[in-house]
């Protein structure tokens, strides 16, 4: 019939037509590159095993191996930043007119991690920051306090991500990921803590002490007395350790358990005392830098002090979190400029990844440099 004939000839001349159509899609011209594009190119295993080249390599490799390069720039900014790069300003302060003043005054460099690092076996690399006085204030929670203390006394063990939690909970052992802790370890923290806790008391009630998280962090650093400690080394050098939520861990449960001895004043740890402190440590410096592993507290309340001075200049964010929760944890860093958090002319990095593999890599490429280089 003829409508079909017809259909069929114009389903002919679109059957010719199509591959011009599809060329015309599929192979759009581009514009050149703009000049100095990078190309993306990775190490080559046939030159041998260069692990400096390997890293080198990663800041042309792409994904995150390209934000870890990153990451590694901002953090040596913030290690090599003297305020003898700047220019003097009119109303500088005399002393600081001096060049040799000037070279001294360094950027002072928040630090933030989560208990889970100091359970794992990234304690010693933060260790290795405080031993070396690398950093000038800490912010964790109080398992990261707790659990290198306790790793003093007893340690923790490997184990698996999928062991039975009713089992291990009628043996006595307690998980934390595929780490093992034995609930014997927290009995010997036990020992440890009460004598310091009366100790506290009477310092509180003789001498007027006025306990802060940070001053108890200092105390238990002296008590500890063993170079294994990260909080040895802090209070060797006097590294202002922060932890706004000190009684929410196992030091919580000995401050509890204390409450019940009559014989002394309950024990008043003062919040406000320690905010102050971070927050002029942030405002009375030239330049700030940021380094935070994990997010939550210790990743709002570093970034709230640097709120004061309206911004660090230097940032690098290191977690597994995503922004689409709306979380402080996964927020990006341009979200911490909406809120002052971080200064508007500085060039933050957030790198996606995993800890335990994280913090070691950038600091054997950073802090690492500083001391054995």
């Amino acid at each position: 019939p003829p409508l079909l004939i017809s259909r069929l000839a114009g389903l002919g001349n679109m059957q010719n037509e199509n591959p011009n159509i599809a060329k015309g899609a599929v192979l759009v011209n581009s514009q050149p590159m703009p000049e100095g594009s990078v190309e993306a190119r990775g190490y080559d295993f046939h030159d041998g095993i260069n692990y400096e080249a390997l890293f080198s390599s990663f800041a042309q490799t792409g994904f995150q191996a390209t934000n870890f390069s990153k990451a590694c720039d901002e953090i040596n900014r913030m290690l090599q930043w003297r305020l003898s790069d700047e220019p003097i300003a009119e109303d500088e302060d005399e002393e600081l007119k001096d060049p040799e003043a000037r070279a001294q005054v360094k950027c002072k460099i928040f630090f933030g991690y989560t208990s889970n690092l100091v359970s794992a076996g990234t304690r010693e690399t933060i260790k290795f920051l405080a031993q070396h006085n690398l950093i000038d204030c800490i912010v964790t929670t109080a398992g990261g306090v707790e659990e290198d203390l306790i790793k003093c006394m007893a340690p923790t063990y490997l184990g698996d991500f999928r062991l039975d939690g009713v089992t291990l909970r009628n043996k006595g052992i307690n998980r934390i990921g595929n780490l093992l802790v034995p609930n014997d370890n927290y009995c010997k923290f036990e020992d440890f803590m009460k004598p310091i806790l009366l100790d506290m008391r009477q310092m509180q009630r003789d001498q007027g002490v006025n306990w802060t998280p940070s001053k108890m962090i200092q105390l238990l650093g002296e008590r500890i007395n063993n170079p294994e400690s990260i909080y040895y080394w802090t209070s060797k050098h006097n590294i202002p350790v922060l932890c706004p939520a000190l009684t929410d861990g196992s030091i919580g449960d000995m401050v509890y358990f204390d409450t019940f001895d009559d014989e002394l004043p309950q024990l008043r740890l003062d919040l406000v005392e320690d905010i102050r402190r971070i927050n002029l440590l942030a405002m009375k410096a030239r330049k700030t830098g940021m380094l935070i592993c994990g997010g939550g507290i210790i990743k709002h309340h570093i970034c709230n002090a640097n709120l004061m001075r309206n911004g660090a200049d230097f940032s690098v964010f290191v977690n597994t979190a995503t922004e689409f929760d709306g979380s402080d944890a996964g927020a990006r860093p341009d979200e911490a400029k909406s809120w002052g958090k971080i200064a508007a002319h500085a060039n933050p990095v957030k790198l996606y990844g995993e800890n335990s593999i994280m913090l070691p890599l950038l600091v054997s490429q950073t802090f690492a440099r500083v001391v054995h280089h």
